[in-house]
């Protein structure tokens, strides 16, 4: 799904006030966090997530895995904190509003 601009103004809106859920320290993107990831993801639909690790190379193919593997969007990046969307199928909380 793409997100238009207005859209993605609305979430970054939702998302100001959300603390980051999941932080991926140095050890990098391990198979636990991963999954961690992805059920805080499917739960939540709109969350964000801090990367600790290396430079900004390194965090931004850790933000992409992290799209890749929860078939998540990044809607925001400032920093550390990436801010992801991932609308559910049904009973979705997010979707109508979009």
């Amino acid at each position: 799904m793409q997100i238009s601009e207005s859209q993605k103004k609305r979430l970054r809106g939702l998302g100001h006030k959300l603390k980051p859920v999941v932080t991926i320290g140095a050890g990098g993107l391990t198979a636990s966090v991963l999954e961690e990831f992805i059920r805080s993801i499917d739960h939540h639909e709109l969350m964000k997530a801090r990367v600790n690790a290396g430079d900004r190379e390194e965090r931004d193919r850790i933000l992409e895995q992290l799209c890749k593997q929860a078939d998540s969007q990044l809607v925001q990046r400032v920093g550390n904190v990436g801010l992801f969307l991932k609308l559910r199928k049904k009973d979705s909380k997010i979707r109508p509003q979009l």
